[in-house]
């Protein structure tokens, strides 16, 4: 009997309802890349605006379409090339392509794009890390260069990447400031804040303080509005690329004065095997808010679009 595995698809851009499951033949590594047998999948905010079909100058117009980047499992086959992986071996990355395919029973990944799964999570803890972790690690470290001493606020800390954000800019060494609702200020805190701002009772960007890095995790404010916040080297962050996003950053990313930046994050062996010992050692926690099985995949989408998730949304596989 021919072997088939499970996968999510969708034949149109749309609304959550436009993800099914569907059988395939399972996938062939290539010289470089190992097949994954996928434990489970991280569900993030870019994977609705894909489904939307929000970036399809990138993604076009032939169907079906696959979905999901983060990933956690077991190696089941590696390529003639690899080494340093064997059968069997716990994983967990992040696959760099538009296309995905984390939402499926089994993938195949460059061993550039992955590393060992941290011992003390467990494949849903693990499929929340990649893309969101990365994304804050990369943003504050390769992007603001935060430095010890440094102050750094996050609007939308208690979604996914505000979580590691909060975490990665305190071993860094900086002093945090945390925007989110007042009902999930306890989370910040417990995880390192140091103060806590309430976004219903103050605009972060009326805040009397200024700052070396204003994190807008959530998109929901721009540089010329954030601009009065920063400090004269100060640098203002966004993770939604939009025409706006992108011309700040071309024209400010080497300016010696306050810059308005873009984070495009991208998965790298040496950042996951960071975080991962960052996680190992009790430093950084990743924080799962719901899992979903496979089955409910537009469940856990509609969940995502209320942009009301604390931590990370992860489908068990």
């Amino acid at each position: 009997m021919e072997t088939i595995i499970r996968t999510v698809q969708f034949n149109r851009y749309g609304a959550a309802d436009v993800l099914h499951i569907t059988d395939i033949r399972p996938p062939t590594p290539g010289a470089n890349e190992v097949c994954i047998q996928v434990e489970a999948a991280g569900v993030n905010p870019k994977d609705c605006l894909v489904r939307k079909g929000k970036f399809r100058m990138v993604t076009g117009k032939k169907f079906p379409q696959t979905l999901g980047q983060d990933f956690s499992g077991r190696i089941s086959a590696v390529g003639q090339s690899v080494n340093g992986f064997n059968s069997g071996d716990a994983v967990f990355g992040m696959v760099n392509r538009w296309a995905g395919g984390a939402y499926a029973e089994a993938l195949v990944a460059p061993v550039s794009e992955l590393a060992p799964r941290p011992y003390n999570l467990s494949a849903a803890q693990a499929a929340a890390v990649p893309l969101a972790a990365q994304t804050a690690l990369q943003a504050l470290r390769d992007l603001a260069n935060v430095k010890r001493g440094q102050t750094v606020l996050i609007n939308g800390a208690s979604g996914g990447v505000g979580c590691f954000a909060i975490q990665i800019a305190k071993i860094l060494g900086a002093e945090v400031t945390a925007v989110c609702s007042a009902a999930n200020a306890e989370l910040v805190s417990t995880l390192g804040a140091d103060h806590v701002v309430d976004y219903r009772q103050q605009d972060p960007v009326q805040l009397p303080s200024q700052y070396d890095v204003f994190f807008d995790v959530f998109g929901n404010k721009n540089f010329t509005a954030a601009k009065p916040r920063l400090t004269r080297r100060g640098c203002y962050i966004n993770t939604i690329p939009n025409p706006k996003t992108v011309a700040w950053h071309l024209a400010t990313r080497w300016l010696p004065g306050k810059r308005g930046l873009l984070v495009v994050v991208r998965s790298h062996a040496q950042d996951l095997a960071l975080l991962g010992q960052w996680i190992e050692s009790g430093r950084l926690q990743p924080v799962v808010d719901r899992s979903y099985p496979l089955e409910e995949v537009a469940q856990a989408h509609r969940y995502i679009e209320t942009k009301r998730a604390r931590g990370k949304v992860v489908l068990v596989v």
